[in-house]
């Protein structure tokens, strides 16, 4: 018989005694979190290949979804696009579930148990998170606000992954302490490891060497939690949407490891990544200066690892170098937070500058990651996209061939990053940047292929583009990922064609 997942009881006995205060609106939160989390999932249910699903039937009071057990999932038609919560239960055949662990275990499809537990925890969580942070919708009355200022105001984390706010190991004063959404200051340290123990990646500050050692940063919980030691106090830093990457006051981002699964994945910093922070920093600076000032890419100051993927930092300067006066740089990813020009015009716009920049560097070689986390955009003082800024260059793809073809000579890179099949550089960058940076940012279908619409014609026919207008959009398949445990790398699907238009033929 299903018994309740413990994972919001847990949080909420742990609030008793952290945060007491806190509890009344942790319990008002959590409806709306289970429902954030069943749209996440139902989303995937209706659009990712998943092996037990036989039939998808849409029909005019929603879409049913066929089992190959011979049961009936049936719940409203599925926007693939849409970010909002509408999705408040499903029927599995006469039963009615309002929570997304509850149905996952009733599926009772291979590996269901585990994933029950992370979609538990993940609405748990997010609750958490809805009822702790308090942050203002407005612009900041006076300047540009800090850079950690926006990135804290993304509550609801990745917005189609079913596992958002999913924080397996992270105690309900873990999240409090160390959560974005909740506006902590973080206390760094350091460890200090012999230089001849270290493997080095550009210049390493004078602040954090000691002699013959360097001075690692190590995030708190990754000290009392993973490597077990002491640690120096160093500087208190406000922490970004990654949790990971803090910011300095005044000075550079900080990414840290931070050997926790949050979401999907590991948040450590592997060896390879390190050895190759410095060059590959340069080599996007000579991709960035092919873009016409329409991209700037930070700066990669310096990395270090103790040859552990659990002890290693990078420090990287902050976006906010790239703004002129009176402009701001804040990530994609808390657009849909802030408020901006209601506006079909506005929306085209940024997906115009993101496209441009996207399709010139997929020609040149190169597939960014482009995601509401990694890219930033920088807008003029009346809230219009001018410009963008890239940060973390750890999961780009780039083409050889295709750089070759163009002057340009790529730095020694781990296998993982190089290939030239089209495919996988157009999915890094359409599912990252159009399924991911622009869909979150629309909300929806319909207002994300109005602005496709509004801007594919006026840009350059490229083979790329001609698959961005003529295929469907592929996705990865966040659900099936979590679901085949023993599957590496990415999985992936695809998504019905977010608009009309047609690639243009010329003779």
């Amino acid at each position: 018989m299903y018994r309740p997942p413990t994972a919001e009881a847990e949080i909420a006995e742990e609030l008793a005694a952290v945060r007491p205060g806190l509890l009344p609106r942790y319990a008002a939160e959590l409806p709306g979190a289970r429902a954030a989390v069943l749209t996440r999932l139902w989303r995937a249910l209706a659009h990712e290949p998943l092996p037990w699903l036989t039939g998808r039937v849409p029909g005019p009071d929603g879409l049913s979804l066929r089992l190959a057990d011979g049961r009936t999932l049936h719940g409203p038609h599925a926007d693939p696009y849409a970010t909002s919560a509408y999705v408040t239960a499903v029927r599995l055949d006469r039963e009615r579930y309002d929570d997304p662990a509850r149905l996952m275990t009733a599926l009772g499809v291979p590996h269901a148990s585990g994933f029950a537990a992370e979609l538990a925890g993940s609405a748990a969580s997010l609750a958490l998170s809805r009822a702790g942070a308090d942050h203002p919708k407005e612009w900041p009355a006076e300047g540009r606000g800090e850079d950690w200022e926006w990135e804290q105001r993304v509550v609801d984390g990745h917005p189609y992954h079913p596992n958002c706010r999913f924080r397996p190991g992270f105690s309900a004063a873990d999240q409090l302490a160390y959560g974005p959404e909740h506006g902590p200051v973080v206390g760094l340290g350091t460890v200090a490891v012999p230089a001849a123990d270290c493997l080095l990646s550009g210049d390493w500050p004078a602040e954090l060497r000691s002699g013959e050692r360097l001075l690692v940063p190590v995030h708190p919980w990754q000290a009392g939690h993973v490597l077990g030691r002491p640690y120096d106090a160093w500087r208190p830093a406000r922490p970004l949407m990654s949790l990971r990457t803090l910011a300095l006051p005044g000075g550079p981002h900080v990414k840290t490891a931070l050997s926790a699964r949050l979401t999907s994945s590991v948040r450590d910093i592997s060896v390879s990544s390190v050895q190759a922070a410095a060059p590959l920093s340069a080599f996007a600076e000579e991709l960035a200066a092919r873009t016409d000032g329409l991209l700037h890419v930070t700066r990669t100051l310096g990395a270090v690892t103790a040859h552990s993927p659990d002890l290693a930092a990078v420090l990287r300067e902050s976006p906010q170098v790239y703004a002129a006066p009176g402009e701001r740089v804040l990530p994609v990813a808390a657009l849909a937070t802030t408020p901006l020009p209601d506006s079909p015009s506005w929306l085209a716009a940024l997906a115009r500058l993101t496209l441009t920049v996207g399709l010139r560097l997929l020609e040149l070689g190169v597939a960014l990651e482009a995601h509401g986390q990694n890219l930033l955009v920088i807008l003029s003082a009346d809230g219009t996209p001018v410009r963008l800024v890239y940060r973390d260059l750890a999961d780009i793809r780039v083409s050889p061939a295709r750089l070759a073809r163009h002057g340009l000579t790529p730095p020694a890179l781990a296998d993982r990053l190089v290939t030239d099949d089209p495919t996988a550089l157009r999915r890094k960058l359409f599912g990252s940047l159009v399924a991911g940076a622009l869909a979150g940012t629309a909300g929806s279908g319909p207002a994300l292929a109005a602005a496709l619409e509004a801007v594919l014609p006026g840009l350059p026919p490229t083979p790329d583009l001609a698959a961005l207008y003529e295929g469907p959009l592929p996705a990865k398949a966040l659900t099936l990922m979590r679901l085949s445990p023993g599957r590496g790398g990415d999985v992936w699907t695809t998504l019905p064609r977010p608009c009309a238009a047609r690639f243009p033929v010329t003779g």
